[in-house]
């Protein structure tokens, strides 16, 4: 085993730089040739030094999912940013000092945080009214003309905000299996927000773009009509949702948690590993058989990985234990390879979190990155 897995004595996520640099130009390319603002998410990473990253293939504006991790990537000289998550009036302090120091875009659904805004804000925003096109998460109807209208009106009344546009994200595309499914979604989503900006422009409310932002429409799509900004985050990593959904395949997933192998039980075809609920997550995909998967299963290789191993997948896991159950065939070749005190990977359902989770990374050529710290809170 390498120099790199052979540091390695609890759970940690691998990184393989070069699957995420392509990923990432991969994307790049794909906005521009649509001729769209390219505004990745960097919720998925957090990472000032995979940051560069981004910035190296062109990007200027990024997106984040809190007003902490907005603080941490202004100060590493990020100086467009929009907030993805509805306006949190309990920090306006902090909100209106990032407003003071660079190009802050804010997502609002109710009237309510727009006239705090308005009476607390001393530095100019852009304003994103956040729209539902059928995800039930958050923000306002797409086709609740009356609440699309008022919205608009409050946020033009305030000399400190501007109208910017129309935001969404589709996490309906994650319930989709084939391209086919992620397609009408997507155009589903979007005819859903041009209603609404036709809506507005017959108000006189002109100019509005629309932002979308899940992975697998902006992965799998190559043509992105009546949009104006792409904001996927996920792909930087992928994962084995991802691959299920259809949106990459094995060899686009850049991380992969490599757990120590505490036991192993022929007697039930099970590997016990240091790897459980606080590093991976408790995200799951339901198998064919109806059953759960808490992960992949791979090798750990020169180099970086194997291929994920037919047969076998994390059944079940608690706070610290990962449980690797195999059918007979997987079983005999994770005998075979594995010893107690080895390392095995494993391909996270969701990479965001698992990343959210471990907060470090190690590269494959042994470097340690970091993620952003929770910088104190502004008063």
């Amino acid at each position: 085993m390498t120099t790199v897995y052979a540091t390695i004595d609890k759970p940690t996520l691998l990184l393989d730089a070069m699957r995420a640099k392509r990923n990432i130009m991969r994307m790049a390319a794909k906005a521009q040739r649509n001729r769209l603002r390219f505004r990745p998410h960097f919720k998925t990473h957090q990472s000032a030094s995979i940051g560069e990253w981004f910035r190296s293939a062109g990007v200027q504006a990024i997106t984040v999912s809190s007003v902490a991790m907005a603080h941490y990537f202004a100060a590493h000289g990020w100086d467009d940013i929009t907030i993805a998550f509805p306006v949190n009036l309990r920090e306006i302090a902090a909100i209106d000092a990032l407003a003071a120091r660079l190009r802050l875009h804010l997502l609002v659904e109710n009237l309510a945080a727009i006239d705090v805004l308005a009476s607390r804000l001393t530095a100019p925003v852009a304003i994103w009214i956040e729209v539902d096109a059928g995800y039930r998460r958050s923000g306002v109807a797409w086709d609740d003309d009356a609440t699309l209208l008022a919205l608009a009106e409050r946020i033009a009344a305030c000399e400190r905000m501007a109208l910017q546009g129309l935001l969404t994200h589709d996490g309906g595309a994650y319930a989709a299996r084939t391209h086919s499914a992620i397609a009408d979604s997507y155009t589903t989503t979007v005819n859903r927000l041009n209603h609404a900006r036709n809506l507005l422009a017959k108000h006189s409310f002109s100019g509005l773009e629309i932002s979308i932002g899940d992975t697998p429409a902006c992965s799998v799509l190559d043509d992105f009509v009546l949009v104006d900004e792409l904001r996927p985050g996920n792909f930087v990593f992928y994962d084995w949702m991802q691959v299920e959904i259809g949106a990459c395949t094995w060899d686009d997933v850049a991380t992969v948690v490599a757990c120590p192998v505490v036991g192993i039980h022929p007697e039930r075809n099970d590997v016990i590993l240091y790897g459980g609920a606080v590093h991976l997550s408790k995200e799951s995909l339901r198998r064919a058989d109806g059953s759960l998967s808490f992960g992949a299963v791979v090798f750990l290789e020169e180099g970086g990985w194997s291929a994920p191993l037919s047969g076998a997948w994390v059944r079940s896991i608690s706070q610290e234990h990962g449980i690797v159950h195999a059918e007979d065939a997987a079983f005999a070749e994770l005998a075979s390879r594995l010893e107690v005190g080895g390392l095995l990977g494993i391909v996270p359902v969701h990479s965001c979190l698992t990343a959210d989770l471990l907060k470090h990374y190690l590269t494959l050529e042994g470097a340690t990155l970091t993620m952003a710290p929770i910088p104190p809170a502004v008063t």
